[in-house]
């Protein structure tokens, strides 16, 4: 058989042993577990919160200078299940003292380790920094204890040296200084203060001096206002009932226009009538008449029209008909006139020289006729001449040249043509 083991909250009960040499454990915080009698252990362990004060005692710092460190950790061991079966191996049958002094040495190794790499003032300036620097790093080597640190703060912090007290002194002249300064800043402060309060009194009685100045304007252009709003008044009072009288004079004489319009409309309308009346008098005295003498002109006007539209194409077919006979008679003297022509170029042709002599012959009395035309309007021609008169040998020169001008003209040499006798028997 067995018994029923219970274990509050603040302690760990493990159960190791079993039936047919089992090495399986249990491990039970705040419960129950049962355990065979004989072949079953039990035993307990704390997992209250220890408070460890780790000292380090002259500890050289980064600078040399010699500290003494002393902390206060609160560390516990871990309820998880792994964690708690590490614990239980390292530390089960130990009593609480014991595991205390292992994680206290611990902790001091860390702690004495870290104060050599820090300044004095990092140390005890910022405590809190070390204290958590420390923690960092002494952390994971309690871990694998199964250990848990809750907290680690640095207590005290002191040297045989008097080295923090002269840091101390130090920074009291620097507070004293700092306070002088401050009393005196304060008293400038008070001063600057004081002429802006000053100042702020004179601005408040300017301004209240202003405000009531102000006021008096505003009264002043308050009653202004009002006065200039009565004579408004008063002014608009009498303008309408000068505009009342207008529009009154304006009604009586709109009436008037309206009844002028009335008589004006039934007069227009009586001089309508009188207009009907007389247009279609005239229409029957004049304008009925007037439309019959027009249509009768008209009618005639048309007829004469017509009468010179056939008059004007007679005319025109008379034209056409003497032009057509003209024509014919053109078109025949031409052919007429080409046949001569024709047969005298045969002619021409077929005599040679002689033909062209002949033309030329025919055709000097024109040119001599041509030339001498204008000596037809002379009435008398008188000749003078000397003893030595050139008239002979004038004439028989131009008669020498005669025959070298026919030649330029007609190019006919009539000096190669033989001499021909007349039916006088003249030589020509």
């Amino acid at each position: 058989m067995g018994n029923c083991h219970t274990v509050g909250p603040n302690e760990a009960l493990v159960v190791s042993g079993g039936c047919c040499g089992s090495d399986y454990k249990q491990y039970v915080f705040g419960g129950w577990a049962w355990a065979w009698w004989c072949i079953s252990d039990t035993q307990r362990i704390s997992l209250e919160i220890m408070t460890l004060q780790p000292r380090c005692e002259d500890v050289e710092t980064a600078e040399g200078v010699a500290l003494t460190v002393t902390g206060v950790a609160q560390v516990k061991i871990m309820t998880e299940k792994e964690l708690l079966a590490v614990a239980c191996e390292q530390f089960l049958g130990k009593n609480v003292q014991d595991i205390k002094n292992v994680v206290l040495q611990t902790l001091e190794g860390h702690l004495r380790s870290i104060l050599g790499t820090l300044t004095v003032e990092q140390i005890y300036q910022d405590r809190d920094q070390f204290a958590k620097l420390v923690r960092e790093v002494a952390a994971p080597d309690v871990g694998r204890m199964g250990i848990e640190i809750l907290s680690f703060t640095i207590k005290d912090v002191y040297d045989k040296v008097d080295y923090l007290s002269s840091l101390g002194k130090t920074q009291t002249a620097v507070v004293q200084r700092d306070a002088d300064i401050g009393v005196a800043e304060a008293e400038r402060d008070a001063g600057i203060r004081e002429a802006e309060c000053k100042k702020e009194m004179l601005d408040v009685k300017f301004m209240a001096d202003t405000k009531i100045a102000d006021s008096k304007r505003a009264f002043e252009l308050q009653k202004s206002a009002f006065s200039e709003e009565v004579n408004v008044k008063t002014a608009e009072a009498q303008l309408a009932y000068e505009l009342q009288g207008a529009r009154e004079q304006q009604k009586i004489r709109q009436e008037e226009i309206e009844i002028e319009v009335v008589q004006r409309k039934k007069q227009i309308a009586v001089e309508a009538q009188e207009i009907l009346r007389t247009d279609k008098e005239l229409i029957a005295t004049v304008r009925r008449p007037a439309e019959a003498e027009a249509h009768r002109i008209q009618q005639i006007a048309e007829g004469e029209k017509v009468k010179q539209v056939l008059l004007a194409q007679a005319e025109a077919e008379k034209i056409r008909k003497i032009g057509e006979a003209e024509a014919a008679v053109i078109e025949a003297m031409g052919k007429a006139e080409a046949e001569r022509m024709k047969l005298k170029a045969e002619a021409y042709q077929k005599y040679g020289d002689a033909a062209k002599m002949a033309l030329v012959l025919e055709a000097l009395p024109q040119i001599a006729a041509k030339i001498a035309a204008p000596l037809t309007k002379v009435d008398e021609i008188v000749v003078l001449s000397g003893d030595n008169s050139k008239v002979t040998s004038e004439v028989n020169r131009l008669l020498a040249e005669l025959p070298a001008s026919v030649h330029a003209l007609t190019g006919v040499d009539l000096s190669k043509i033989p001499l021909i006798k007349n039916a006088t028997g003249a030589q020509v």
